[in-house]
């Protein structure tokens, strides 16, 4: 059997392309997966990521990362990884019917959003036109005046509606499925910053023209631009699988060098606690391949 490798790296959207390009100049021996679901490959243009006046997609984005990856040995391999193992301080990635060992592994697997009810080709059509979007923190400035939609209830929908508001005056939160559950000093709070409350069910959205229309209790609405707030599913179960701490949604407990409970276990991204954002990422895939680097130095030389 080959000895094990350094480094897995599963995932490769920013968080686990930036890992795998420091890695590689650290000249450890690494494997990059990926099972081709990158959220940001579904960004139209990110506006946020700094170096790129004009703004990038995410598809490019991603694409140049590749080629800079690859620029030091980095290949990704496609694939879902199904299982992952440990014993001995040694890590089992089962990859189809192949099997790869490993000192450590990082995951950058990201996480999935909750869509909101529309076919799938629908969907990407309003994502590529901005008449659907995820992300305020990202994209809230290209609402700026317009016409907004919310869909979510709760605590989580408020904030979202809340938070756009600071770009515009025209902020309605629809719940999804049935009137609002929100409590009265909540609905008050939004009442008092103008966003309006209307219930669902809102389903199927569909578009005509340069609008989305919401099917509510009031009658079909139209918007310039929707955000669905119906959270997400993190990508998280390998490592939860292996014992190692998660929040209660899901998202990985790391230290302050991007380490979770499990040793030789790494990760970055949005499948760790933290901010959502490219930038953010990428910061903390660049910690933890420092860290990845400097453990596994501790335990045998890394000396060329």
């Amino acid at each position: 059997m080959d000895d094990p490798i350094d480094c897995i790296v599963i995932g490769a959207g920013p968080a686990g392309l930036t890992a795998a390009i420091y890695l590689a100049r650290f000249h450890l021996s690494i494997r990059l997966i990926d099972a081709g679901q990158s959220r940001a490959a579904l960004i139209p243009r990110t506006h946020n990521h700094p170096g790129y006046p004009g703004g990038i997609p995410g598809a490019e984005l991603l694409k140049r990362m590749r080629a800079q990856a690859s620029e030091f040995g980095v290949e990704v391999t496609d694939g879902l990884v199904e299982m992952l193992e440990r014993s001995d301080g040694i890590f089992r990635v089962h990859l189809g019917d192949a099997e790869i060992r490993a000192r450590s592994v990082l995951l950058a697997t990201g996480v999935v959003n909750n869509r909101p009810y529309m076919s799938p080709e629908m969907h990407d059509a309003a994502l590529a036109r901005g008449l659907l979007r995820y992300c305020p923190i990202c994209d809230g400035y290209e609402v700026t005046d317009a016409k907004i939609a919310v869909i979510g209830t709760g605590d989580h929908g408020a904030r979202e509606a809340k938070f756009l508001r600071m770009y515009t005056k025209e902020v309605t939160l629809i719940a999804p499925d049935a009137p609002h559950s929100l409590a009265r000093a909540a609905r008050d709070q939004l009442g008092s910053l103008g966003i309006a409350l209307v219930d669902g069910p809102c389903k199927p959205l569909r578009i005509e023209g340069d609008r989305i229309l919401v099917p509510t209790a009031e009658g079909e609405l139209a918007f310039d631009s929707l955000y669905p707030a119906l959270g997400s599913v993190i990508r998280s179960e390998l490592a939860v699988m292996l014992g190692a701490e998660a929040s209660e949604d899901g998202c990985l407990v790391v230290d302050d060098h991007q380490r979770t409970t499990v040793a030789g276990l790494y990760a970055a991204g949005d499948v760790a606690k933290g901010l959502d954002q490219i930038s953010h990422a990428m910061g903390e895939a660049g910690v933890a391949a420092t860290t990845i680097r400097n453990d596994l130095a501790e335990k045998s030389t890394l000396l060329r």
